[in-house]
């Protein structure tokens, strides 16, 4: 059996250009670890040359200046105000991320790492980079037809309904079907907390309790497992066979690689 790296070292450090939408801490985490790596280590095995956004308003110029790294930004609404269509018109949306990966092509980067970017990848985008998301969930949870369980923008919110006393965050290949992408890393578990004074029937308190604990995960699981998936992707540990089946080490992940020590 034939096995090929998602990134081969010898080509040297993997280039990641860093996408988002908003505040950009995981993105922000990301390139904390590198320079921990490269103050540990004297170098480190990724390198985020670039940052893009889709949005005028984030934070990628506050965080650009911060690490002195390059920032570009398409405003994704403008950009189709002036086409006189939605953002969820798809053929403006493939336009879109053409011109994204133009604009981003002089830095050379292979890997996109999606940190909170918000906007919806076409095929420009997944055909130009190997796009790493991170989602706040344990995608691999199924339903009874196979489908992942807690995929959207409300995957705390439907995994706190659904019961679930531990919360994960997942890293996946960004593909096609939002959130069903393959599985690389999942985080360890991070004891769900709720407020004896919530009902979780009302809509207030759920929402509180969605926010306490997506921020929960977001700093005991994000921020844990999207760094170490871009190292691990860096370092050569993770290939992938001819059908496209993941591997860790050499050993196969179908349920991407789980990290057990429970944060509670």
């Amino acid at each position: 059996m034939s096995l090929r790296k998602l990134h081969d070292p010898s080509q040297g450090p993997m280039k990641v250009v860093g996408f988002m939408s908003g505040s950009g801490t995981n993105i922000r985490k990301i390139i904390e670890h590198q320079r921990r790596l490269e103050k540990a280590m004297g170098s480190s095995p990724f390198v985020v040359v670039a940052l893009f956004s889709d949005r005028a308003e984030s934070n990628a110029p506050l965080i650009g200046k911060e690490f002195d790294i390059p920032v570009v930004i398409r405003d994704l609404q403008g950009f189709c105000k002036r086409r006189g269509v939605s953002r969820r018109d798809m053929e403006a949306r493939e336009e879109f991320d053409r011109e994204t990966v133009k604009a981003l092509s002089p830095f050379g980067a292979k890997v996109a790492a999606f940190g909170g970017y918000m906007s919806i990848a076409t095929a420009p985008i997944m055909e130009a980079f190997l796009a790493i998301n991170v989602h706040p969930a344990d995608l691999s949870i199924e339903r009874e037809d196979g489908r992942r369980r807690f995929t959207g923008d409300h995957a705390v919110r439907d995994a706190i309904l659904a019961g679930e006393k531990y919360l994960r965050a997942s890293t996946h290949i960004v593909e096609p079907l939002v959130d069903e992408g393959r599985l690389l890393m999942i985080s360890p578990p991070v004891e769900v907390v709720l407020l004896g004074t919530w009902d979780l029937k009302r809509e207030e308190d759920l929402l509180q309790a969605e926010s306490l604990n997506q921020e929960r995960l977001k700093e005991r699981g994000d921020w844990v497992v999207f760094p170490r998936t871009l190292e691990g992707i860096a370092l050569g540990k993770f290939a992938q066979d001819e059908d496209g089946n993941l591997y860790y080490n050499g050993t196969p992940i179908p349920k991407g690689l789980r990290l057990e020590e429970k944060i509670c």
